[in-house]
């Protein structure tokens, strides 16, 4: 493990050094993650910040099966032995009431991993117990239901306005919040009016970085997208651009939307191919084998960009949310405002203007060892 947050000890009459204590050594300490599922990128960060205190216990409200929790030391709420984890949009009026049961746990510090109510766990009283919570998003189904719908119903709008106060009121007690991105940063302080730091979720890019070298030397032949197969990430416009700029496309996923993107799909005129549920190691041969990653969504950080930036492979994507932090527009690809296909089309033609090491330099920003570099400094400091 990185040695990374660390405090160096010296004996004031000499120069000899004494072993480094661990970050938070001494105190109890408690992580808090929303639901865990086997793959997702707010489970990444939760398990880096883990790395950092491999002295904490962890505390999910459940796991989706297939979740190893003997191995990851994963400990469930009461939560996950009803039926309400086969629905998360059931699941979630609840939650904040079920982390308010987990009260007669105290810790001296407690950092909590949070894209719906996490960060309303109350471990402590205030005065004795420092919270510290890294926000991926306020809940979307909760204050940004416009996103990609599945919190837009008008009859959720009397449980939405609920929700929100409540968000508000159980959370007081936080006392430093870490936002994912300029753009959840911003979204904290609209909705909470907090302030909170910015420090962007880790990405493995050495190992996008290092593909065997059969794979670098791909032709990049096919436009890519990648991610779950939802409306709000625009699969359809994909489609709509590769038959635009004469391209195949790949599609790498999985999701609801499956059938109607087949069908979709199946009336163009330029080859479309569907990889559902790639493995890792594939994966990295279809980002090093695309001419374009296409990214036509409003994300709040989007890891996915970064993966692809690794491999040397340009962006073409939304001008909006994280993509303003992940992509320098011009150098590493091209961001948009449109969501019509011509514009990408056109873009895709400028494609050889951009320098494949400069793309993949700039994914070293998004490193892991750099969150765990920022991550370790923000929890010692905030933590005091």
């Amino acid at each position: 493990m990185p040695d990374f947050g660390r405090r160096l000890m010296t004996m004031p009459d000499s120069t000899a050094r004494l072993p480094q204590l661990p970050l938070l050594a001494g105190r109890s300490v408690a992580l808090v993650h929303e639901w865990f599922g086997a793959t997702g990128g707010s489970e990444a960060v939760f398990l880096a910040i883990a790395d950092l205190l491999p002295q904490a216990e962890r505390l999910v409200l459940w796991a989706d099966e297939g979740v190893d929790t003997e191995r990851l030391r994963l400990s469930q709420s009461w939560m996950a032995n009803t039926p309400l984890i086969k629905s998360k949009a059931l699941a979630l009026p609840a939650m904040p009431l079920v982390w308010r049961t987990l009260s007669n746990h105290k810790f001296d510090v407690v950092i909590s991993s949070s894209h719906a109510f996490a960060h309303t766990v109350k471990l402590g009283d205030p005065a004795d117990t420092r919270h510290l919570s890294y926000i991926h998003s306020p809940a979307r189904y909760v204050w940004s239901p416009d996103f990609d719908g599945r919190g837009s119903h008008p009859a959720l709008k009397v449980p939405r306005k609920v929700l929100q106060k409540a968000d508000i009121r159980l959370s007081r007690h936080v006392h430093a919040y870490a936002a994912n991105s300029r753009e959840v940063q911003g979204r904290i302080q609209r909705f909470w009016n907090r302030d909170s730091v910015v420090i962007n979720p880790p990405v493995d890019v050495p190992y996008f970085a290092s593909a065997p070298a059969q794979d670098q030397y791909q032709s990049r032949e096919y436009l890519l997208g990648i991610g779950r197969w939802i409306p709000y990430k625009n699969f359809d416009l994909m489609i709509e651009i590769a038959e635009a700029a004469g391209l195949p496309l790949v599609i790498a996923g999985s999701g609801p939307e499956e059938e109607r993107l087949r069908q979709l799909a199946a009336g163009k005129r330029v080859p479309i191919h569907f990889e559902v549920r790639p493995e890792r190691d594939r994966l990295r041969q279809l980002y090093w084998g695309a001419r374009a990653l296409l990214f036509p969504a409003h994300e709040d950080f989007g890891i996915i960009p970064v993966e692809a930036q690794a491999c040397g492979t340009p962006v073409l994507g939304l001008r909006r949310g994280g993509l303003l932090e992940t992509v320098v527009d011009g150098e590493t690809g091209f961001l948009l405002d449109s969501l019509e296909p011509g514009p990408y089309a056109q873009a895709i033609r400028r494609l050889p203007e951009l320098d494949p090491n400069r793309i993949r330099w700039h994914a070293n920003a998004f490193s892991g060892d750099r969150f765990a570099d920022r991550m370790a400094r923000w929890i010692d400091e905030a933590a005091r």
